[in-house]
């Protein structure tokens, strides 16, 4: 079983320091993915609600924000040689797929085929508004854009003419490291996100599930999976406890209900935390190597 780090690249926080002693021990300790979220602007006040908190709210103080992902991921791939390198979760539906496309196999190209790409449809209208980008109908435009990077990074001459995007015949080099390119991984936890899995998906990447939450879901996907003639064994299980503590029990549990991977939430306040905050993890991460 991997064990992943799930890191809340938050500012002031987050320095080049902070990553670098990141990296460092990331590879010491055989971490199989690092996986970094994406919000381009927050807000003081907004009516969304963040489905991963009691009181809708996300855990942000004023003054504060993410880095963006994949500039994050390509200081990382400089600095690391085997760590898989993930997005949990870009928000593609406000982005253009063409640049995503380009983006994405940049960093797969440099990294050597690190690259893990999650995708999610996103939660806070404000933010789609801010970027000028329709927040309805934002999951057609999810799977059309992922028909999109399929075609960009396969494909000698690229073209795609849907609904919600149109592609004219181009050509974008250069092609990803891994092929047919790199793994997407579907983030969510509705049903419309488990059927975009089963379509769409090389993994689905879930939040704040308990082992018993996880197990509920699974049943969920492997009907979604059936009806697109696809089993459990062409997916990745990745799940992030987020605000559940995680034990090494649980990580057992979690491996037991199917996971294949487990995402441990990593918070470092400096550089210096980095060691201390992996040494806390150590139990849980020996526990996930331990199983087949």
């Amino acid at each position: 079983m991997k064990f992943d780090l799930w890191v809340p690249t938050a500012s002031p926080m987050t320095t080049p320091d902070l990553l670098d002693a990141l990296a460092e021990e990331a590879e010491a300790r055989d971490i199989g993915t690092i996986w970094v979220g994406e919000h381009v602007v927050l807000f003081g006040d907004y009516e969304s609600r963040y489905p991963y908190a009691d009181d809708g709210r996300i855990p942000a103080p004023p003054g504060s924000g993410l880095l963006e992902p994949l500039v994050t991921l390509t200081y990382l791939a400089a600095r690391t040689q085997s760590v898989r390198l993930g997005t949990a979760m870009l928000l593609l539906p406000q982005r253009n797929p063409v640049y995503v496309a380009k983006e994405v196999s940049s960093l797969d190209w440099l990294s050597g085929g690190r690259v893990d790409l999650g995708v999610g449809v996103g939660w806070l209208k404000e933010e789609f508004d801010a970027l000028n980008v329709p927040w309805e109908h934002r999951g057609r435009r999810t799977d059309e854009y992922l028909e999109v990077l399929h075609t960009l990074w396969n494909d000698d001459t690229s073209e795609f003419h849907g609904v919600a995007y149109d592609l004219p015949p181009c050509e974008m080099f250069p092609k990803p490291v891994q092929r047919p390119g790199p793994p997407v991984h579907v983030g969510g936890e509705t049903r419309a996100a488990l059927r975009r899995v089963a379509r769409h998906g090389q993994g689905w990447h879930t939040f704040n599930r308990s082992p018993e939450e996880l197990a509920a879901g699974l049943k969920e996907l492997d009907t979604e999976l059936e009806e697109a003639g696809r089993s459990r064994s062409d997916v990745r299980i990745t799940v992030c406890p987020y605000f559940n503590q995680l034990t090494p029990e649980w990580v057992g549990a979690y491996a037991e209900a199917g996971a294949d991977a487990v995402a441990a939430l990593f918070f470092a306040m400096s550089a210096d935390d980095v060691t201390r905050a992996f040494d806390e993890l150590e139990a849980c991460r020996e526990a996930a190597v331990r199983r087949p």
